[in-house]
């Protein structure tokens, strides 16, 4: 029973992330992306502390351990919830899923040069550059258009460099986790009130280079407070107990096949209500990055090993 609950709240948590992308989309017409960030998970910091007040944890009482959390919340949260936002400004929800879905392939890049155990092999190679190929096709009307450096640009190149954070600060938080030994509720209750710390010095920080400054809730759309509601409870609070849940039941392997689903339910979305085109180039580079992550990720040669493996025991036995 308690496998078909996972599997269900498997299913959930797609809808929940892949909703994400709609939520910040509608967030950032009216409020700044820092503003999105901090309303999200300063929500969910609150949530998160509240658990740990009721379930009695503390927070850790070395101060390395602390630090490295707080730089886990800042990179790993703060910074990329906020460039994906600002990449939402001029780039659609749906194919902000997409680009960001590249995550994996960046991790298993940082992971080949930072972890002994998780080497490269030349499918996973050619699953990097597949997914890089999409990426191309995607960003390929504004090269197309001659528009090197304009918004459409811009924003997906934040798009990816969110991406880029998750993978190097993903990495970094399987070394921590290891090193510290610190519970995913404490680390979550740490990481989550850092990033709100965080995103509360770029809302009032960003502004000074140009960005929008922040607005005042009570001046907001009912839409506008609801996706940042949303967001903050849903989105980020309510996933990240779900997915602990999940990666408990199903293993870390399994959960992670979340990525495959996400971007399929952000441009169903994305079509649904804000009316986002689907075009040649989404579905093209949709197909590359997606196939890319699945070889990244496939353990082909083991899966060869273990057959030849059974094989040779078949032949002995006979």
């Amino acid at each position: 029973m308690s496998k078909q609950r996972a599997w269900i709240f498997f299913g959930l948590l797609s809808l929940i992330w892949g909703s994400s992308f709609l939520l910040m989309r509608v967030g950032v017409v009216e409020m700044p992306a820092a503003q999105v960030t901090f309303t999200r998970v300063g929500i969910a910091a609150l949530g998160m502390n509240l658990m740990m007040l009721l379930t009695r944890r503390r927070y850790p009482s070395d101060w390395r351990a602390l630090a490295a959390l707080t730089i886990i919340g800042l990179g790993n949260t703060a910074v990329p919830f906020t460039l994906l936002a600002w990449g939402e400004q001029t780039v659609e929800s749906g194919m902000t899923s997409i680009i960001q879905a590249i995550t994996p392939v960046f991790a298993l890049v940082i992971a080949h040069f930072t972890l002994a155990d998780e080497r490269m092999t030349p499918v996973k190679v050619f699953g990097v550059l597949l997914s890089f190929a999409g990426i191309v096709v995607l960003t390929s009307r504004d090269f197309q258009n001659g528009d090197l450096l304009g918004s459409d640009l811009s924003g997906e190149l934040a798009i990816i460099g969110a991406s880029l954070c998750y993978a190097i600060f993903t990495t970094y938080s399987k070394r921590t986790l290891k090193k510290y030994q610190v519970e995913p509720v404490v680390m979550s209750a740490m990481t989550m009130t850092a990033a709100a710390a965080g995103a509360l010095v770029l809302m009032y920080a960003l502004p000074l280079i140009g960005e929008r400054a922040p607005v005042s809730y009570t001046s907001l759309s009912t839409d506008v407070l609801l996706s940042g509601l949303t967001l903050g409870v849903l989105n980020t609070f309510i996933a990240y107990l779900l997915f602990y849940y999940v990666i408990a039941q199903l293993g870390a392997s399994r959960t992670t096949m979340v990525t495959y689903v996400v971007p399929v339910v952000a441009v169903t979305l994305g079509a649904l209500v804000l009316g986002e085109v689907i075009d040649e180039r989404i579905i093209l580079g949709s197909l590359l990055i997606i196939t890319g992550i699945a070889l990244a990720n496939i353990r082909f040669y083991q899966w060869l090993r273990r057959r030849e493996q059974l094989a040779v025991a078949g032949q002995a036995k006979g």
